[in-house]
């Protein structure tokens, strides 16, 4: 049974970082494309970074870019979201996401990924 798990969000003033870990258990990550998402209250889930392959290009969302930085760990077999200077706007749920067969114009639809994670809970705020 595949499962993965997020964790490291928290509460940090505008401004702060954040490191969010992905761990899985049940599939290996190195073949999947992973990606992280956000939903804040009321709003859609929304396309936040995503990487194919290791190696490969990383995708990012207009809003974040230049701030976060997603990253993987084979040997931990995790995925990692590095998020700097952050906004109030930023506060969110925070979603880990995989797939293994998404074509690259499908990368930013959370309808495509068929394995998720719970959330972690971002906040930023004075």
């Amino acid at each position: 049974q595949v499962q993965l798990v997020e964790s490291g969000g928290g509460m940090v003033p505008p401004g702060g970082s954040l490191r969010l870990s992905c761990k899985a258990s049940g599939l290996t990550f190195n073949p999947y494309t992973v990606a992280w998402f956000r939903q804040a209250p009321g709003k859609e889930r929304e396309f936040v970074a995503a990487n194919r392959r290791s190696g490969q290009n990383t995708y990012y969302a207009e809003p974040v870019k230049g701030r976060f930085t997603l990253s993987r760990d084979s040997t931990e077999n995790a995925v990692y979201l590095q998020m700097n200077s952050l906004k109030p706007e930023d506060t969110a749920i925070y979603y880990c996401a995989a797939d293994r067969h998404l074509i690259l114009s499908s990368l930013r639809m959370p309808g495509q990924y068929d394995h998720w994670g719970r959330g972690t809970q971002v906040t930023v705020s004075s």
